[in-house]
């Protein structure tokens, strides 16, 4: 039973709470008068939800539709529903979220489920539901990946949630903890978050803005188990904070991100990394991932736990195998020093430099509002079901930008901006 079914009030710090959803309509999306919002959610985060309709109303939305998962519900399925439904998914309803994107319906999710809740299923049942879950999912997710409209992403802090990063503590005080882990880490734990966000974003604006202007061809990371080259993207261009949308509209799509991030070459990738943090993928803990890359494809993976999770997500697709993002995150980064693992990638990719495996941003290209997937695709972009981050970065990681002349320029030294 939950503090909630016992009546508890809750530990969730109210006014925080208000400011985040007031912070998800005005910095995360910055919601234009007239225009629709859709709104997913676990059924845990119901009272973010009303807030945020609440914020979003005010600010003149037009519809403010919320679609709601269940854990229970979502249990059911793998506990009492026929094997050939778990290679079937919902096209029908993520055709319907891509003609609302096309339409200039801006997107929230809300992240909150069980990340462990998957665990004790089967992991061959687990993976059919998400690969026929990807391919559905596909005519939607190009409208995101494409950056067609304004879009954004922040969390609520669920029981379920809360035991797993406080496993020690009794339900109600590490409801609390992690309310005032994400509140610190979103920047609401203070009287002005949007005056806070603005001057975040100043600064992630003038690391892109360094880092486009030296034009790498190439980062080399070294640490312990890692020498990696990642060739960057042709005509690649470096992300971070806000960032304007095809509608127009500029807007935060992570709250929080400590990060700036670009597109590496698909096939100029070589040589090996070893994770520095645990991945937590569909109810399962992936840790001490090693891969190996030739040619721009893992060759080789390893891992000290959960292997077979992590070789079935590398056979989705040719893609899998590939890379889709880089991302520069320095150890001192607020998450990092909260010295959690929250086993959820909105927060834990903030905590270090990481690289994700499959789909790449088209945004993260000169012009690339303007390129065709078959453009794209020639300058290295990577094409994929799957967009999967995962943490390489620590305070003993070096980082070099290699320029097209092979000239040297210290990136990170230990983890931090050299």
């Amino acid at each position: 039973m939950t503090i909630h079914q016992r009546g508890i009030s809750s530990p969730i710090d109210p006014v925080k709470l208000d400011r985040l959803a007031e912070l998800a309509i005005k910095v995360g999306l910055r919601l234009e008068a007239g225009q629709d919002l859709l709104v997913t959610a676990p059924t845990a985060a119901l009272p973010l939800v009303r807030l945020v309709a609440e914020h979003a109303y005010r600010a003149g939305a037009g519809l403010v539709i919320p679609m709601l998962s269940d854990d229970a519900i979502t249990l059911a399925r793998y506990r009492f529903a026929q094997d050939e439904s778990f290679d079937r998914a919902a096209g029908w309803l993520y055709e319907g979220m891509a003609k609302a994107f096309g339409a200039n319906t801006a997107r929230l999710a809300i992240v909150g489920d069980d990340p462990m809740l998957l665990s004790g299923q089967d992991p061959a049942r687990v993976s059919r539901a998400s690969k026929a879950n990807s391919i559905a999912y596909k005519p939607a997710l190009e409208k995101i990946v494409g950056f067609d409209v304004n879009w954004n992403i922040l969390a609520y802090p669920s029981a379920s949630w809360a035991k797993l990063v406080f496993p020690d503590d009794a339900e109600e005080v590490a409801v609390g903890k992690l309310a005032e882990a994400i509140f610190a880490a979103s920047r609401v734990d203070n009287d002005d978050p949007v005056a806070a966000w603005t001057a975040h974003n100043a600064e992630l604006r003038a690391r892109t803005a360094w880092l486009n202007g030296q034009r790498f061809a190439a980062l080399h990371y070294s640490g312990p188990g890692t020498d990696l080259t990642i060739g960057l993207a042709d005509g690649h261009e470096w992300q971070g904070g806000e960032s304007t949308a095809k509608n127009g509209i500029t807007c935060n799509a992570n709250i929080p991100t400590e990060e700036v991030f670009t597109t590496p070459h698909a096939r100029r990738v070589e040589g090996r990394v070893v994770s520095s943090k645990p991945l937590s993928y569909q109810g399962s803990l992936i840790d001490d991932i090693a891969v190996e890359f030739k040619d721009g494809c893992i060759v080789a993976a390893k891992a000290s736990r959960g292997e077979q999770v992590l070789n079935k997500v590398l056979d989705t697709d040719e893609g899998a195998r590939r890379l889709g993002e880089v991302a520069l995150v320095p150890h001192s980064s607020p998450i990092s020093h909260s010295g959690l693992l929250f086993f959820n990638t909105l927060f834990d990719e903030n905590a270090a430099s990481h690289i994700a495996l499959g789909q790449c941003y088209s945004k993260c290209f000169l012009g690339g509002d303007r390129l065709t997937p078959e453009q794209i695709a020639d300058q290295g972009g990577n094409k994929s079901l799957i967009h999967i981050d995962w943490m390489i970065g620590s305070a003993e990681t070096d980082v070099d930008g290699i320029a097209a002349d092979g000239r040297r320029v210290p990136v990170f030294r230990k983890g931090e901006w050299a």
